[in-house]
């Protein structure tokens, strides 16, 4: 039996159940932001924006299994340019990984993006799940830090990160029997 992954608008009632994600994913907040997630995590993520986006290109997602948050992606679109978005953070809760859910749900999302040509990606540079994932999906990552992190507020202690770009024409879709179903979110998905 394929597994369902549902995808959704983040809503206000997520709020703690994606920061327990996030406290889950600490591997990432570590590699990306020097240390674990904190209480205002969430409103930092919802709230940030690249300079010169509205509001309205903002799409911050929440990944479901049986009613579980188990991820989250936290997108832009139309950024840096009108056919491109720009993914500053997708979250997999360590024990889902590996199972072709990141691969299923980038799939089934830019399927519904037809406009979008392009995603681009900050990674943070030492963490090493993210940088394998982009790279097996024909992501192009950047081989030094250089670019200012993705779209939410940083802290002191962060460092620069890597760059990464997928011409949707190289994406590598997997199939491990992951059924993604995207009739939660709301709103155009491309730009």
């Amino acid at each position: 039996m394929a597994l369902r992954i549902d995808v959704r608008d983040f809503v206000p009632e997520d709020e703690p159940a994606v920061l327990e994600l996030f406290a889950d994913c600490e591997d990432w907040f570590v590699a990306a932001t020097g240390q674990p997630s904190g209480p205002g995590d969430v409103q930092s993520m919802y709230y940030a924006l690249p300079p010169g986006c509205a509001p309205e290109q903002k799409r911050l997602l929440v990944l479901e299994a049986g009613r579980q948050v188990i991820g989250l992606v936290d997108a832009v679109l139309g950024h840096p340019d009108p056919d491109s978005c720009a993914v500053g953070c997708c979250l997999l809760a360590p024990h889902w990984r590996r199972r072709g859910i990141g691969t299923a749900v980038a799939g089934a999302l830019l399927s519904a993006a037809p406009a979008v040509r392009r995603v681009t990606a900050t990674l943070a540079p030492g963490w090493a799940p993210g940088i394998a994932f982009a790279r097996a999906t024909g992501f192009q990552v950047a081989s030094a830090p250089g670019v200012a992190v993705g779209d939410r507020n940083t802290r002191p202690a962060e460092r620069a990160a890597l760059r990464a770009e997928l011409d949707v024409r190289s994406f590598r879709a997997g199939d491990r029997g992951v059924v993604v179903d995207r009739t939660g979110v709301s709103g155009p998905t491309a730009g």
